[in-house]
């Protein structure tokens, strides 16, 4: 797996030459501003919530690549209405096709859209190809549901956010860490804005005390797991 930040809480992840973007938030986001958002490729698009800090460039993004949209019923529903392609979801089950594997999982927050449509209840994403796993909490709290995943999945790597505010902070993700039984963190929705501000130095380090490893990408920086 290939995992590129594009800010915020946006990742672009590359299987075997299939391309998947998770939340795509980047011509709202200044600190992106230098990223083509056209260059980009999407063969799905998956989203964890309605929130336009995680939706706003869906539309445009799908229209040029023809991505297949995949979340809850009422985010893909809401997509499908417009013309766009979809496969709606819910909690508990998994989209599969021939690279990857994504079940939608539990996650406690709010979502709706900018115009205030529902966008039905939030939720992360378990993707797994081959030996691989990545999961993607989506803008959640810590929640002891998290210890349901490595029931069923060895994780290779989790993205949390560490903004705190909206969602867990830092000392919460290390808790969620030991909850996936995941050593390896990708941060995530933190320092787009005031109210998510945190010390980068700081947090690594209470990782590093944790026993575990905290990955903070430059935006448009790409990793492979």
């Amino acid at each position: 797996m290939k995992i590129t930040f594009y800010g915020h809480a946006c990742f672009g992840v590359e299987i075997n030459g299939t391309h998947t973007l998770i939340d795509p938030f980047i011509s709202g986001n200044p600190q992106a501003s230098y990223i083509n958002i056209e260059e980009i490729k999407a063969d799905y698009i998956l989203l964890t919530h309605a929130h336009r800090d995680h939706v706003l460039d869906v539309e445009r993004i799908a229209e040029r690549t023809n991505a297949t949209i995949i979340s809850n019923y009422e985010i893909v529903t809401y997509y499908t209405a417009k013309g766009f392609k979809g496969h709606a979801m819910n909690h508990g089950g998994t989209y599969t096709n021939n690279t990857f594997s994504a079940k939608y999982v539990n996650a406690i927050h709010t979502s709706s859209f900018a115009d205030g449509t529902y966008g039905g209840q939030p939720g992360g994403f378990v993707i797994k190809a081959g030996e691989k796993a990545l999961y993607v909490s989506g803008d959640t709290a810590v929640t002891m549901d998290m210890q349901l995943i490595p029931m069923t999945t060895n994780l290779t790597a989790s993205i949390f956010p560490l903004g705190d505010n909206f969602t867990m902070g830092v000392d919460d993700a290390i808790i969620a860490s030991d909850l996936v039984i995941c050593d390896k963190v990708i941060g995530c929705h933190f320092n787009t804005f005031p109210a998510i501000e945190i010390d980068v130095d700081e947090a690594k380090e209470k990782f590093a005390q944790a026993k575990k490893e905290l990955v903070i990408l430059e935006i448009g920086q790409t990793i492979t797991i």
